[in-house]
C-alpha cells in the first residue's frame, strides 16, 4: 500500500520497494488519480496541452495525432534507442515503482486504468530490462523509461530470475507466464511514464545505500587495523569528535570504536601520531556521512513529488519543467565525491598495511615467504588501478551536457550519466575495501603464527568473514577471491533491498 508520509531515510524507501512488497492505491489515492484524470479532459476541451493535442518537444506547435493511442506508440517507439549494458535489476524496479508513486499523487493525469495495470505487473514481479545508456535527464529519463513502458506493452525485454541468476526473455513471454495483460498506452500516461525522473532517481538512491554501507565498511576496517597495529585510539574517541561539533565524525568515531573493544595494549613502537590515512579517518568517513545525510532530503523529497509535464494543480493545468533532473544531478556528483574520499582512505590503509615500515615488522607485502611469495603484491596493485579509475569517472556529469533538440532542450543536467559513472565508482571501491579487508585477515595470520598478538575474538563481523578470506602460505590467483568478498562485504554492510536477489550489483 502506498503511504501518505514520506519515508524518513533512503533505506526505508527502497524497503517500500522491495521484491516481495505490493503496491496499491489508498482511498484518497484513487480519488487523485480520478479527480486528476477528469481535470485532464476538461482542460483538453478549453485550451491546447502538450503531448495530448500537441506533439512533442520542439513539435509542440503542431498538432498531435487524433487517435491518442497512436500517439502514445509514436512517443514510446522514438524514444526506445537505449544502448549500453541494462540497469541492474533492482534498479529497474525500483525506478518504475518510482514512476507509480509519482503518478498516483494525481498532478499527472493518467487513466486510472493504466495505473492499474502497471501495479499489476510491478505487484507480480515483471521488470523491465532497460538499457543505461542516452538519457540527458533534461525531460526526464525519456530514453530509459521508454524501454520499460514498452516493456509493458509487451514489446522489448523483461527480466527472469533463475538459479542461476538473471536472464532475459521477450517481455511478451514474460506477461504471458504471469497472466499479465500488457498496458495499452494512451498519449498522456504514456507521456507522464517517460517523462520522470525515475530512472536516474532510482539509481542514485541504490548508490546512496551501498555508499553508506560503503562508509561503515570502511569504519570497521579502520578500527580492526588500528587494532592489529596496536595505535593509539585516541583519535578515535568521542570527547575529540564532540569539541569539533560534526554528527558525522561522532558517528564514524563509534563505529570504529566498536572495533577496539577487545583492544591490546598500545604498541611502545608505533609513532605518536599515526599517518592521516589512520588518524584522519573518523574526520574522512564522518564528512561523508554528514553529505549522504543532507543529500538523503534531497533524494526522498525527488522520490516523493511529481516530475512530470505538464502537471495538474487543483484543476488547474501548468505547463513547466518539473521533469528537470538537477536535483538528482547534483546529488549523484556529490555521491561520486564521497565514493573517491572512501576509496582513496581504503587504498592508503591498504598501503600502510603492507609497508613493513608501517605494519609493525611484519613481512613486506604479507608475503609469508617474501622472494619466493609476492603475498599482496598484485591485489595491492589491482587497488592502484581501481582507485585510478575511479578518479577518471569523478568528472562531474553536469559540467558535460550541450543544447539539443532544436533548442528546446539548450540546458539539460545528464543526471543518468552522473549516477551511472558514481554506480560504477562504487563497484570499484568496494574492490578496494576487499582488498583491505584480505590485508586485514593476512595481518591476524601472521601474528598468530609469530606470537605478537595470540588473542583471538569469537563470533562478530571477522569470524564471518574468515572463510571468505583464506590464509596466503603461498601465492594464488586471487581474483574471484577479491570479488567474493566485496559481494559479501556488501551483503553485510548494504540494505537487502538495495541488492539484487541472488548475486552482486551488476
Amino acid at each position: 500500500m502506498l503511504t501518505e508520509t514520506e519515508p524518513a531515510t533512503v533505506a526505508g524507501l527502497i524497503a517500500e520497494a522491495a521484491w516481495e512488497r505490493r503496491i496499491e492505491l489508498t482511498a484518497r489515492r484513487r480519488q487523485a488519480l480520478a479527480h486528476g484524470r477528469a481535470s485532464l479532459t476538461r482542460a483538453v476541451r478549453q485550451r491546447p496541452v502538450y503531448g495530448v493535442s500537441r506533439g512533442f518537444g520542439p513539435l509542440a506547435d503542431h498538432p498531435a495525432d487524433p487517435d491518442a493511442a497512436v500517439q502514445a506508440s509514436g512517443l514510446i517507439d522514438h524514444l526506445t534507442v537505449g544502448q549500453g549494458s541494462p540497469l541492474p535489476p533492482t534498479v529497474a524496479r525500483l525506478m518504475v515503482w518510482l514512476r507509480l508513486r509519482g503518478m498516483a499523487l494525481g498532478h499527472s493525469g493518467v487513466e486510472p486504468e493504466t495505473w492499474e495495470a502497471l501495479a499489476a505487473q510491478w505487484n507480480a514481479g515483471f521488470t523491465p530490462v532497460v538499457p543505461r545508456e542516452g538519457s540527458l535527464s533534461a525531460s526526464g529519463d525519456l530514453i530509459p523509461l521508454a524501454h520499460a513502458a514498452a516493456a509493458a506493452a509487451g514489446r522489448g525485454e523483461a527480466w527472469r530470475r533463475t538459479d542461476g541468476g538473471w536472464r532475459r526473455e521477450p517481455a511478451a513471454a514474460a506477461l504471458a507466464r504471469r497472466g499479465l495483460t500488457p498496458v495499452r498506452w494512451e498519449a498522456r500516461s504514456a507521456l507522464a511514464f517517460v517523462n520522470g525522473t525515475s530512472a536516474a532517481l532510482a539509481t542514485a538512491l541504490v548508490n546512496h545505500a551501498r555508499l553508506l554501507g560503503l562508509a561503515h565498511a570502511a569504519a570497521a576496517a579502520t578500527g580492526r587495523l588500528a587494532l592489529l597495529l596496536g595505535s593509539d585510539p585516541v583519535p578515535f574517541s568521542d570527547a575529540l569528535a564532540a569539541v569539533r561539533g560534526h554528527p558525522g565524525h561522532r558517528t564514524a568515531a563509534a563505529l570504529i570504536r566498536r572495533q577496539l573493544t577487545d583492544a591490546r595494549p598500545r604498541d611502545p613502537d608505533r609513532p605518536l601520531q599515526e599517518p592521516y590515512s589512520l588518524r584522519c579517518a573518523p574526520q574522512v568517513i564522518g564528512a561523508v556521512i554528514d553529505q549522504l545525510r543532507l543529500q538523503e532530503r534531497v533524494l526522498l523529497t525527488e522520490a516523493t513529488g511529481c516530475t512530470d509535464n505538464p502537471v495538474l494543480v487543483e484543476g488547474e493545468l501548468y505547463h513547466g519543467g518539473n521533469f528537470h533532473a538537477a536535483p538528482v544531478a547534483l546529488a549523484a556528483e556529490q555521491h561520486a565525491v564521497c565514493v573517491h574520499q572512501l576509496a582513496y582512505l581504503l587504498e592508503r590503509q591498504l598501503a600502510l598495511a603492507v609497508d613493513p615500515r608501517r605494519n609493525g615488522g611484519l613481512p613486506p607485502l604479507l608475503a609469508a615467504r617474501p622472494g619466493r611469495d609476492s603475498g599482496l603484491a598484485g591485489v595491492q596493485i589491482a587497488a592502484t588501478s581501481h582507485l585510478a579509475a575511479i578518479r577518471q569517472r569523478a568528472y562531474p556529469a553536469s559540467c558535460t551536457p550541450l543544447p539539443t533538440n532544436l533548442g528546446n532542450q539548450d540546458h539539460v543536467p545528464m543526471a543518468l550519466n552522473g549516477a551511472n559513472a558514481a554506480a560504477e565508482m562504487l563497484d570499484r571501491a568496494w574492490w578496494v575495501a576487499s582488498s583491505l579487508y584480505h590485508a586485514l585477515a593476512q595481518i591476524r595470520r601472521l601474528q598468530r603464527l609469530e606470537r605478537l598478538w595470540p588473542h583471538t575474538a569469537k563470533g562478530g563481523l571477522w569470524e564471518r568473514l574468515a572463510e571468505h578470506t583464506p590464509q596466503l602460505t603461498t601465492d594464488r590467483p586471487m581474483a574471484d577471491a577479491v570479488a567474493t568478498l566485496a559481494a559479501r562485504l556488501e551483503e553485510e554492510f548494504v540494505p537487502r533491498a538495495a541488492r539484487p536477489p541472488g548475486g552482486p550489483h551488476r
